[in-house]
């Protein structure tokens, strides 16, 4: 039995048990506020009574947990080399959101012994015990480790601001996803946020703009979740640490989230088949499936 046949198997079995909603956040380049988001959504869904994990697969950068002012013990590279489970590497935040640091070995992953993957697979399919609702948070950009992240969702949301270059880059993001050899657009749904919009009416003419384009050059089904306006009281959160939808709940950032993660939950029924829970999620990055 090869290494791919095997984490199929494994797959299987761990399928029939309650899998968590993988949601897997990304951009086409840095500061465009992927990582609040990420954040502010997991406080909003918590505050709608969903258990909620963030994954930070943003390599090399630490945004999580400096925005979340918690600096973690252990990160994932602890579980797969250090022998430690994924409970010890999970660290609990504000509003009772836990996270996990990805470190920097998942690129690795491909080159362990299948015994050891599956042991690595076995752990991450707790969180579908622990969490009803995963976010990744990916790094920014086109490297093949985003992408790697990506072609493994089932769920991507992109953040777009109005500034061109980010158009420019979420466009180039999808186009390299829709590339890939093993993107499944039939198993997959691309949805956008827009980002610091001066008003709604703004955020829904971006979306647009990037939909044509999209819809035109690449085929890609792409919908819109809403927007998140310009804020103070949320760069303010920001320098204190504290997610604007903990330290101001009335904030309009705050309200938007809110507005955001209610849109979320009342899609779920529409998941059928990319709802593929964490231990396929990995599979499929270490795998290849």
């Amino acid at each position: 039995m090869d290494q791919a046949e095997s984490l199929r198997m494994k797959t299987a079995l761990e399928q029939q048990k309650t899998l968590a909603r993988v949601i897997t956040v990304t951009s086409g380049k840095g500061g465009v506020g992927k990582s609040n988001t990420a954040i502010n959504l997991a406080i909003q869904f918590r505050k709608m009574g969903k258990r909620v994990i963030i994954l930070d697969a943003d390599f090399g950068l630490a945004n999580i947990e400096i925005m979340f002012g918690a600096v973690p013990k252990h990160n994932l590279c602890d579980l797969i080399y250090q022998g430690k489970n994924i409970r010890d590497i999970i660290t609990w935040g504000p509003g009772e959101v836990g996270f996990i640091s990805g470190g920097s070995g998942i690129a690795g992953m491909s080159n362990l012994s299948v015994d050891y993957l599956n042991y690595i697979i076995r752990n991450l399919s707790e969180l579908d015990s622990i969490a009803d609702i995963i976010i990744v948070d990916t790094g920014a950009g086109i490297s093949d480790a985003v992408l790697e992240f990506l072609v493994a969702s089932g769920e991507i949301i992109v953040m777009t601001t109005p500034e061109p270059t980010s158009i420019t880059d979420s466009y180039s993001l999808l186009k390299a996803l829709s590339r890939h050899p093993r993107f499944n657009q039939t198993n997959t749904q691309i949805k956008m946020i827009a980002n610091r919009v001066e008003k709604e009416s703004d955020g829904e003419l971006l979306f647009r703009k990037l939909y044509a384009v999209v819809q035109r050059f690449l085929r890609l089904p792409m919908s819109y979740l809403g927007s998140v306006p310009q804020d103070m009281q949320l760069s303010r959160a920001v320098m204190q640490q504290v997610p604007v939808s903990i330290a101001s709940p009335g904030a309009k950032s705050s309200q938007a989230y809110e507005r955001i993660a209610a849109r979320l939950l009342d899609k779920e029924s529409e998941l059928k088949g990319t709802n593929r829970g964490m231990a396929a999620f990995f599979s499929h990055i270490m795998g290849k499936k």
